[in-house]
């Protein structure tokens, strides 16, 4: 017998242990296979398709945020009856993961070099079934109903075919190439990047003004650099032509300092002539905008370091330095020399790669690039006509546009070992390059003059094509015709660039279809000071330590309800208690109404007889929340949804319902008893439904005790749908009036210090014949909830001398407390309350004085406006006349 077939004829335990539930739940939910997608061939398909995480370490408490949200999506979805899958997956992170073993064989005393490409791959591959492995344990302590059979990885052999297909096809039309151009290098990784690798931080550094002389000795130019070491690499200085103090230079030579090369000064309108000298150095191979102006005029490229930084045999007598090294010796010797004339404090943006967090170094390479002009006119032109994704909130719809219309050609080879090998061979005999998905023929003969490209692909470009490389494509699977395109992407506002605009253009290119419908943004998870959590400054939270601490429900609830779309989140441990708190609340009013639940089955439920105002008010307060909860959730409104339940839990069925069902249970009434218990279980059970896409261990395992309708688990249970029947507005205000005249007797006793345990005598008096009878049918939860020793309702009472009072809309409430209260605190009591009267007198008709207000307002808000005008004044005459009687 199943763990699930055997819960049912189980009482609660006395308190929740959430390591016990999730072992026990989340083992049962796989061997049941209800995470599996297609086993509702009849159902709509929702699909999503998890942000791939690095098979680099463990997973962090943005990843836990981001995953919950998805969880929380495709459990509501399925439970709404689509055919739901949600496909997980990792990513092999080239650099990072290379980056990692490389370490890790450091400690070895060894090197990758040492290993050889295949043996250092094994070592690779090693590393990720480990890293993928711990991966996979920490969604199950998250709880994520992953569809783990069609599970994926970026250099499985189906999507290295999808990588294949993609790069040849591009190839083919002209939208991938190779050249010579300057990129960024990672000089520790030993790697090209992509513009969106580079981190650029603000650095204190220099500002050098260097004074090149004419070659013919009528005088000099002044330049100035913050990288005074590539210097060497000049070929050229430009001014721009239209300058008039320099325009009669144009086409003469200047002596490079240090080399003693002659370099021409040329005309660009690269040049602004308000900066500096108006004069600028130009190394064509060290610099992007230098590149460009090389290229206009012919100047020669050389390259003056290595691709680990260090200077080169073009440095001449700095060769072998690193280029930091480099730098001091260079100053010094042009500072003897009298070339460096003035040396400046400056703070400028300095490239960091990403990865290794080496400075990055702009370096003339030969590498592969996507032509991206064509891909983003594309994908720009589809967004602006409605076929691109759908951006929440819509604001992020900027950045990407902003970022396609500015993007320039994306480097995607990279030197490592660990990735998509570049699928281009080239012929040493005849300089042939030949791209393919498959090698050329004869490339594995011995001796054949073909050979592979040694680079490996760029991680995104891979990561690019997740939508659909992992349904199948290129082939025509039944999962790509199913399930794509997705329903939406959930991801971080950070990496929009990286993999959101990627995979767009990508998508559009190849299925011409936009890869989701929806682009969920959320913001980072920051610490309790909103400050970005990282390793230095050592404020990171581990969710697992999380979990430990208060279980997975807990963290999950905190997460996403404390979340607003493309907001930042503040983590608060104080906040994971209180979802604790809130689990727990949850728990014990469940073991309550068990308790009372025994023996009663589901197909005793019966809400066709005669049901208490209580029990109405609670059914139409259910369906009313339901309701709204399933709006907020199609929206993506988490906190809100996350709000609502916790106010109906909390305070309408625990703090109320339940309270109030206590005298019906423990009543001799049996009719009376079963509708209640027929409340209760209906409400409970559809409670847990509504809960468990937030909390789903908890639900799970309080659903499984609860009478209710076949079925094996909470995860497969159909989400609660409104349902008019049950709206009872006039419950809803027999409630407010009770709950009013309850909270406000309790809030007097509170006030003065009478124990709520200790009976008081209450004197009510109606002032409308329908509060009246109101109060009038329920006598009896005003004596059990105000603890009443005597209770007079009375509309023509005469308010008695020294007695506690309060003011409710319908009711006037009067405890006679004589040798209980002090008369001076009273009548302050009701000075502070007349005050607050009058603030809300004043405010309401500072409103109704505003003519803009009378006329924009709609009639029924501006005449709810002077209804609440009226209804202040009234307490505040009540108020009044109760202060002047006990002032006597």
């Amino acid at each position: 017998m199943s763990e699930i077939e055997q819960r049912g004829s189980l009482e609660l335990p006395t308190t929740y242990d959430p390591t016990n539930a999730e072992r026990k739940w989340y083992d049962a939910w796989l061997q049941g296979g209800y995470f599996r997608a297609g086993q509702r061939p009849e159902a709509k398909p929702y699909t999503i398709v998890i942000p791939p995480p690095n098979v680099t370490g463990k997973l962090h408490i943005g990843h836990a945020l981001d995953l919950t949200l998805q969880d929380i999506l495709i459990r509501f979805k399925r439970m709404q009856g689509f055919d739901a899958l949600w496909v997980p997956g990792t990513d092999h992170a080239g650099i990072a993961t290379q980056a990692k073993v490389e370490a890790k064989l450091r400690e070895e005393g060894v090197t990758r070099y040492d290993l050889g490409r295949e043996a250092f791959l094994e070592r690779v591959w090693a590393w990720k079934e480990e890293y993928a492995g711990s991966i996979r344990s920490q969604w199950a302590k998250m709880g994520l109903s992953l569809d783990y059979s069609r599970e994926r990885f970026t250099l499985d052999e189906g999507l290295s075919k999808a990588v294949r297909e993609v790069f040849v096809r591009l190839y083919d039309k002209g939208l991938i190439y190779r050249g010579k151009r300057i990129i960024n290098w990672d000089p520790a990784a030993r790697t090209a990047l992509s513009d969106i690798e580079v981190e650029y931080k603000e650095v204190n550094g220099h500002l050098y003004h260097l004074r090149y002389p004419l070659a013919d000795g009528s005088g000099h130019l002044t330049v100035a650099t913050t990288r005074p070491e590539t210097m060497l690499g000049d070929t050229a200085v430009a001014v721009h032509p239209e300058d008039e103090r320099y325009r009669h230079l144009i086409g003469k030579t200047l002596r490079l300092p240090i080399v003693n090369r002659d370099i021409p000064i040329v005309g660009d309108e690269y040049v602004d002539k308000e900066f500096g000298s108006g004069a600028v150095k130009i190394t064509p191979a060290h610099d992007p905008n230098d590149f460009e102006v090389g290229g206009r005029h012919d100047l020669p490229q050389i390259i003056v370091m290595d691709e680990s930084g260090k200077m080169n045999e073009n440095a001449g007598p700095y060769q072998g330095m690193d280029r930091t090294e480099c730098r001091k010796a260079i100053v010094k010797d042009l500072q003897e020399q009298g070339v460096c004339v003035r040396i400046e404090d400056h703070v400028h943006q300095v490239g960091h790669s990403e990865r290794s967090g080496a400075v990055v170094e702009p370096y003339l390479s030969t590498q592969w690039f996507v032509a991206m002009k064509p891909l983003a006119e594309a994908s720009i032109e589809a967004q602006k006509a409605g076929k691109g994704a759908n951006f929440v909130p819509d604001r992020f719809e900027r950045t990407y546009l902003h970022w396609m219309e500015n993007v320039r050609d994306w480097c995607i080879s990279r030197q490592l070992w660990w990735g998509h090998r570049i699928p281009a061979w080239y012929n040493d005999a005849t300089g042939e390059i030949f791209v393919g998905a498959e090698a050329p023929a004869g490339a594995d003969e011995p001796n054949s003059p073909w050979r592979q490209d040694e680079d490996v692909l760029d991680t995104w470009f891979s990561s690019a094509l997740w939508p659909f490389s992992t349904l199948g494509w290129p082939e025509e699977t039944e999962d790509l015709k199913r399930y794509y395109p997705t329903a939406v992407l959930v991801t971080g506002y950070d990496i929009i660039p990286f993999w959101v605009s990627r995979m767009i253009f990508t998508a559009l290119e190849f299925t011409g279809i936009a890869p989701f419908k929806d682009v969920l943004i959320h913001g980072l998870v920051r610490d309790a000071e909103g400050r970005k959590m990282s390793k230095s400054l050592g404020n990171g939270v581990d969710p697992f330590e999380v979990i430990e601490k208060y279980g997975a429900d807990a963290m999950r609830y905190m997460l996403s309800t404390g979340n607003t779309p493309g907001q930042d989140l503040r983590f608060r441990w104080e906040k994971v208690e209180q979802a604790r708190n809130f689990a727990n609340k949850i728990w014990n009013a469940s073991r309550f109404a068990l308790m009372n639940l025994e023996g009663f089955a589901a197909s005793d439920i019966d809400l066709s007889g005669s049901l208490s105002t209580a029990d109405r008010w609670i059914l139409h307060r259910f369906h009313e929340t339901a309701r709204d909860v399933t709006r907020l959730m199609e929206t993506y409104e988490f906190g809100e949804t996350g709000r609502l339940l916790y106010n109906f839990i909390w305070d309408d069925l625990c703090d109320w319902y339940i309270e109030f069902a206590k005298l019906t249970l423990y009543g001799s009434d049996a009719a009376a008893k079963r509708s209640t218990q027929s409340v209760i279980a209906y409400v409970l059970d559809r409670t847990m439904r509504l809960l468990h896409p937030f909390m789903p261990y908890l639900s799970e395992e309080i659903w499984q005790h609860l009478p209710h309708e076949q079925g094996e688990t909470i995860t497969l249970a159909a989400w609660p749908v409104y349902d008019a029947k049950f709206e009872a507005q006039d419950a809803v205000a027999e409630m407010g009036l009770l709950m009013d005249a309850i909270r406000a007797v309790r809030n007097v006793r509170a006030e003065v210090g009478v124990t709520p345990g200790k009976k008081i005598e209450m004197l009510a008096k109606p002032t409308t014949a329908a509060s009246e009878s109101i109060l009038r049918r329920n006598e009896e939860y005003l004596r059990r909830f105000c603890n009443t020793s005597q209770l007079t309702l009375d509309a023509a009472l005469t308010p008695p001398d020294k007695a506690m009072t309060a003011i409710v809309t319908g009711l006037e409430i009067y405890l006679p407390l004589a040798g209980l209260i002090d008369i001076g605190q009273e009548i302050a009591r009701l000075e502070k309350e007349l005050a607050t009267l009058n603030q809300e007198v004043e405010r309401v008709e500072k409103k109704l004085a505003n003519e803009g207000y009378i006329a924009k307002a709609p009639a029924h808000v501006v005449e709810q406006e002077r209804a609440k005008g009226q209804d202040y004044r009234d307490k505040r005459d009540k108020v009044l006349a109760r202060i002047a009687e006990l002032r006597g």
